[in-house]
């Protein structure tokens, strides 16, 4: 009877203890023990728990897919493999489907902690590797490691920059190259990185070339596919010579996962979604967060947009 009157009539103590003749000790004690008998359960809500952050970064950014984790103290790269796992495996892969594999400090750190078992699964590298040694560039390594873990096979391409275009298609128009390129028109699902802005990511960390460096505008990029916060493709002195796949065929692929996390990928991360080369995203919950606020800010400057294009209509 007390517990009903306080927690569902919405009443006092001091109003149930002059209701009941009794005293507002009383009425405490009796709540305290209707607590410990389980009569009442008090539970307080996580308002940014990962589930509900990820519906809302679905719906902000009208994502096929996503999937936001508590931010660890350490190894949130590796943290999110079993998310993207379970994105693999919610999309339905099969035996003969083509998975495209990026490059990039993320991809390395889920690679390395586990894919899933899709056995007969399709690796293909989505870009040439480069001469760097840095680990997280180490394309091919990533490929073949992916491809074990899955289960299938691996296609490799060992030339990321060619020192002219007509040396990349004669390189493209190569039987054994096209083994692995037209399989870029297949791509069931890509699994990429996305760059840290120039700005505070060092040349020794992202082997960008001075004409990539000179890019005004750029948030981050996808493959060396750069893209302001929105969404629009930024294009480079030295693009035409990249061995890699194109924009149009990342958006053509069914499933294309973001895997990032820092705060400072948020723009990019937008900018990724708004080019349609991402479709889908596995971060952390910080990062998410960030998203949301930036979007928020952002909101006045895109409905602006949409105005001076109605506006010239």
């Amino acid at each position: 009877m007390v517990a009903k009157l306080h927690y569902e009539a919405d009443m006092s103590q001091v109003e149930i203890a002059r209701k009941l003749g009794i005293s507002t000790a009383t009425v405490s004690r009796l709540l305290q023990r209707a607590r410990v008998l389980g009569i009442v359960k008090i539970e307080v809500l996580d308002l940014v728990s990962p589930a509900g952050l990820t519906q809302e970064l679905i719906e902000a950014l009208s994502l096929k897919r996503a999937a936001v984790i508590d931010t660890p103290s350490t190894g949130v790269l590796g943290a999110l493999a079993k998310p993207l796992g379970d994105l693999l495996k919610e999309e339905g892969l099969a035996a003969g489907s083509v998975i495209g594999i990026g490059w990039g400090r993320a991809i390395r750190e889920v690679i390395a902690a586990g894919l899933p078992r899709i056995p007969g699964i399709i690796a293909v590298a989505l870009n040439g590797g480069l001469q760097q040694s840095a680990p997280h560039f180490q394309i091919s390594e990533f490929v073949r490691q992916a491809a074990d873990q899955l289960g299938g096979s691996a296609h490799f391409l060992h030339a990321p920059y060619l020192s002219s275009a007509e040396l990349k298609d004669a390189f493209l128009a190569d039987a054994f190259v096209q083994e692995t390129t037209k399989l870029w028109d297949r791509l069931d699902c890509a699994i990429v990185g996305i760059g840290l802005p120039h700005a505070i990511n060092p040349p020794e960390a992202s082997a960008a070339t001075v004409n990539e460096r000179a890019i005004g505008g750029a948030v981050g990029d996808v493959i060396r596919h750069y893209v302001d916060i929105n969404g629009k493709l930024l294009s480079w002195d030295g693009e035409e010579r990249m061995i890699a796949a194109s924009s149009q065929q990342l958006c053509k692929a069914k499933l294309s996962i973001g895997v990032a996390a820092t705060v400072e990928k948020a723009a990019g991360i937008i900018g990724a979604v708004r080019s349609g080369m991402i479709n889908s995203l596995v971060t952390d919950a910080n990062t998410c967060i960030a998203i949301l606020n930036l979007l928020q800010q952002d909101a006045p400057s895109q409905g602006a947009e949409k105005q001076t294009k109605a506006k010239k209509k």
